[in-house]
């Protein structure tokens, strides 16, 4: 499906005009702080600050997402608690390096409240000033306390969802694959937003065509991407490491419910889709959706953009069966364990 000419003009000359991302990403943060000091909170969320205690004695910041308009007359078969349909652990985006808690704020909030769904939005620790693989490992320990009920004392966790978008998702495929390994606990679900999975990203040697097709136009190019793993990675070695790519692991058994959500102009596209076939292939229960005439980074957008309401309508009819109908030209196509 095309996008707008006067939009794609838009992306191309910005997606151009952007610097390095290794020289960039100092002044992307500063306009990433700006930008979340700007935002209004939602009256209809709470949101508290906590901290979970790490390994090495860091406290790491956690902010929770608590919808205050739930109508709990509806809640049959489910704990009348903040709990209620359960809780979300989202990890962020921003290659690893850029994104933060502050700045996927409203996002959140917007989760929470369409979700009916408290959300824990992780600040781990970014590269480059922490490199791989401390965010997994933080990421991982907040997932261990909040199944062991250390964090929240409410929460279910047959009923805890991982969730990430882009370098976060790759987070969460991430903690899903360590907790199997380790046994210390086993998520039940997962959901992928345009993740990372894969470590190549040059247009000359990449196996798939997304990088090649969408690398350069829709804001988040191939560059950007090999510049992101840069500064994330700690030795070359470190790209072709399971936990850094989680495509190259070989065996993708005994992993959560999943579902894995692609953008059709984004160049991560193809790598999400094909790690979703691969959990299938390997025994999961797994469905997959590409989201049409959508580009990279798209969560963010106002509520009011229809691929934003597609997103959500996939999600909830995923966690909770609600009806998922198009109408219309479609906006979305199902790709693997759907109708």
């Amino acid at each position: 499906m095309p996008i707008n000419k006067a939009v794609l003009a838009a992306f191309k000359a910005a997606t151009r005009l952007r610097p390095d991302i290794k020289e960039f990403y100092k002044a992307q943060r500063v306009a990433e702080d700006l930008s979340a000091r700007l935002a209004i909170p939602n009256p209809r969320c709470r949101i508290d600050d906590i901290t979970a205690p790490m390994p090495d004695g860091c406290a790491l910041p956690l902010r929770v997402f608590t919808p205050l308009d739930i109508d709990f007359s509806l809640a049959e078969g489910f704990k009348v608690t903040e709990d209620f349909r359960g809780t979300v652990l989202f990890f962020h985006g921003g290659g690893w390096v850029n994104g933060d808690v502050d700045f996927y704020t409203d996002a959140c909030s917007t989760m929470a409240l369409r979700l009916e769904r408290r959300v824990v939005s992780v600040d781990y620790r970014r590269a480059p000033e922490h490199r791989f693989p401390q965010a997994p490992e933080d990421c991982y320990e907040v997932a261990r306390q909040l199944h062991a009920g250390e964090l929240l004392a409410d929460v279910d966790p047959d009923h805890i969802v991982l969730f990430g978008d882009s370098a976060g998702g790759n987070l969460a495929a991430v903690v899903s694959l360590m907790a199997r390994d380790r046994g210390e606990f086993l998520p039940r679900t997962q959901m992928l937003l345009y993740p990372v999975t894969y470590n190549d990203h040059d247009p000359a040697t990449s196996f798939f065509d997304s990088v090649r097709d969408n690398g350069e136009d829709y804001l988040l190019s191939s560059r950007d991407i090999r510049g992101y793993m840069e500064l994330y990675a700690s030795s070359p070695a470190d790209l072709h490491r399971p936990y850094f790519a989680p495509l190259l692991e070989g065996d993708l058994s005994r992993q959560p419910r999943t579902l894995v959500i692609t953008a059709e102009y984004c160049p991560l596209r193809d790598e999400g889709e094909v790690y979703a076939q691969r959990l299938a292939d390997d025994g999961g229960d797994v469905q997959c959706y590409r989201v049409l005439d959508a580009v990279h980074g798209y969560l963010l957008y106002p509520t009011v953009f229809n691929i934003v309401k597609d997103t959500y309508r996939i999600i909830k009819q995923f966690l909770d069966g609600d009806p998922l109908v198009q109408e219309g030209e479609p906006t979305w196509l199902g790709l693997l364990g759907t109708d």
